[in-house]
C-alpha cells in the first residue's frame, strides 16, 4: 500500500494547505456559479512553474490545471457612490484658479449606465418600489430620491427602446405564442370618448421559436387578444399559422385581418385547476380526472427529457396520450349521459368546461409543437403581479410603458439565461450601435456582438 505524503499541498512552501469541508448546508454554490463576480488571479508568492521542490529538493513543481478557489462575498449598498475631491489652487497675483484633473474614466454624468441598469433591475425585475429603495439608500448614507430614480430610468428607457421594438418584431415570427392578462392600476389614464371599459390590464405574451423565448408586456385598456393582434401585424406573410396558447376566455383570442391565421390551443392546466378546486366535495371523481391528466403530463415530461423534436413529440403523444384523452372524454360524457353528475354542481361545471373546449384543449394531439398549458405565460405575468403587490400602481400610462419596456428586456434575459444587469448596461453604452442594428443586440447574441469570434 502506497503511503500518502504528510503535507501533499503547501501554501507558501512551508505551511500545509488546509481545505476543510464546510458544514452540511453551507457553501452550496461552487465558484462556477458566481458568473458575475470579479476574478483575481494570484500567483504563488515564492514558486514558479519548473522550480525545484522546496520540500523534497528532488523534483520540480508544475502548475496545476485547476487552481484552488476561494469565494469571498462583501455587502454594499445597491447603488454605491464615489466622491472625488479635486484640489484647487489660486494665483495670489492674477486670481487664476487651477483645478486638478478628474481621474481617467470618470464620466460627465452623475448617474452612469450601471446606476440606471440597477434601478431598473430592482424596480421592474425584483419589484422594489422607488420609495423603498429611497429609504434603503438613505439609511446607507447614499441618498437616492424616488423622483431621481424615475428620471434616471425614464432617460435610459429611451436609449434601449430599439431593443424592445426588435423583440416585438422577432416575437411576431414565433412558432408558438402564449398570452394572458392580469389586472393593473394606472392612476392617471385618459380614456377616449365613448370608451365604456373600466378595467386596466397588463398583458403578458411569451413567444417561442428558433430555440429562443421572448417575453412581452403591455399595460393599458386593451385585452391580451388585442395586444397579440397588434404584435402579429408584424408577422411575415409566408410563415405558417402560429399556435396560440391561452385560456378559454374570448378576450384572449385576437381578431385578425383576413389572410392571417392562428391555431388556438387552450390551457389544460386551467381545466385541471377546476377539478382541484372541488376535490373536497367530489374526491373520487376528481381523483380519477387528475390521475388521467397526470399521465398526460408524465408523457410530456418524458418527451421533454428525451429531447424529442416537435414531430417526434407529436407522434409520441398520439401513441401514449391519445388513448388516455379519449378514455377521459368518454368518462366525462358519461357523467351527464348517465346522470351521474348534476350539471350545475362544481363537478358539473368543471366537466362542462373540458367538454366545451375539448378541441382546443387537445391541440397538442394534432399540431406539432403545441404545448399542454399556458404556464410559461403565467410565470411571466408574476413579474407584473409582483410590481402590483409592492408598488400598487403606475402613476401614468407613460410610466406603465417604461415599466413594460424594462420587464420585457429583463424577463427575456431570464428566459435566455442572460445577465439582465449587464445587458441593460451594455445597451446604454452602445445606444448608437443598437439603433443602427438592433437585431445584433438581443439578449442571446449581444455578447458575441461585443466580443466577435477570433478577436
Amino acid at each position: 500500500m502506497l503511503e500518502e505524503p504528510e503535507n501533499p499541498e503547501t501554501g507558501d512552501g512551508t505551511q500545509p494547505d488546509t481545505n476543510v469541508s464546510p458544514r452540511p448546508g453551507h457553501g452550496r454554490n461552487g465558484a462556477e456559479a458566481f458568473g458575475g463576480a470579479q476574478t483575481v488571479d494570484i500567483a504563488h508568492q515564492k514558486l514558479t512553474h519548473g522550480d525545484r521542490c522546496p520540500e523534497c529538493g528532488k523534483g520540480n513543481v508544475y502548475g496545476q490545471k485547476e487552481p484552488k478557489v476561494l469565494v469571498r462575498i462583501v455587502g454594499q449598498a445597491p447603488l454605491a457612490a464615489t466622491v472625488y475631491s479635486l484640489e484647487r489652487l489660486r494665483c495670489g497675483a492674477c486670481g487664476q484658479v487651477f483645478t486638478a484633473q478628474e481621474p481617467e474614466g470618470v464620466g460627465p454624468e452623475k448617474y452612469d449606465e450601471t446606476a440606471a441598469a440597477m434601478i431598473a433591475q430592482l424596480k421592474y425585475g425584483s419589484g422594489t418600489p422607488f420609495y423603498r429603495l429611497e429609504k434603503l439608500q438613505g439609511q446607507l448614507g447614499i441618498p437616492l430620491p424616488a423622483a431621481t430614480q424615475w428620471e434616471v430610468v425614464e432617460e435610459a428607457a429611451e436609449l434601449v427602446k430599439p431593443a424592445r421594438n426588435e423583440l416585438i418584431r422577432q416575437a411576431a415570427q414565433g412558432e408558438v405564442v402564449h398570452n394572458d392578462d392580469t389586472s393593473m392600476k394606472v392612476l392617471k389614464l385618459e380614456r377616449e370618448p365613448g370608451d365604456e371599459r373600466t378595467g386596466v390590464f397588463t398583458s403578458g405574451i411569451v413567444s417561442t421559436g428558433q430555440g429562443q423565448k421572448i417575453a412581452l408586456y403591455f399595460t393599458g385598456r386593451q385585452h391580451a387578444g388585442e395586444n397579440i393582434a397588434d404584435v402579429l401585424k408584424q408577422r411575415a406573410k409566408d410563415l405558417s399559422p402560429v399556435i396560440q396558447m391561452c385560456d378559454a376566455l374570448s378576450r384572449n383570442v385576437p381578431k385578425l385581418p383576413s389572410g392571417v391565421e392562428i391555431l388556438v390551443a387552450n390551457c389544460l392546466a386551467h381545466g385541471r385547476r377546476q377539478f382541484v378546486e372541488v376535490v373536497q366535495n367530489f374526491p373520487e371523481e376528481c381523483r380519477h380526472v387528475l390521475e388521467m391528466l397526470g399521465e398526460v403530463y408524465r408523457y410530456d415530461a418524458e418527451a421533454r427529457d428525451g429531447a424529442l423534436t416537435a414531430e417526434e413529440r407529436l407522434r409520441f403523444h398520439k401513441e401514449r396520450s391519445g388513448p388516455v384523452m379519449e378514455q377521459l372524454h368518454g368518462w366525462l360524457e358519461a357523467q351527464f349521459a348517465e346522470r351521474k353528475t348534476e350539471p350545475n354542481s362544481g363537478l358539473g361545471k368543471a366537466t362542462t368546461y373540458l367538454l366545451r373546449h375539448w378541441k382546443a384543449l387537445t391541440t397538442f394531439l394534432r399540431e406539432a409543437g403545441a404545448p399542454l398549458d399556458n404556464n410559461l405565460c403565467e410565470r411571466a405575468l408574476k413579474r407584473a403581479v409582483l410590481h402590483r403587490k409592492n408598488a400598487l400602481f403606475y402613476r401614468t400610462l407613460h410610466g406603465a410603458e417604461v415599466g413594460d419596456l424594462f420587464m420585457t428586456l429583463i424577463h427575456t434575459c431570464q428566459l435566455c439565461g442572460a445577465n439582465s444587469f449587464d445587458y441593460l448596461t451594455e445597451l446604454q453604452r452602445h445606444a448608437r450601435e443598437l439603433t443602427a442594428n438592433p437585431a445584433e443586440w438581443m439578449p442571446w447574441n449581444y455578447r458575441q456582438t461585443l466580443e466577435p469570434p477570433g478577436v
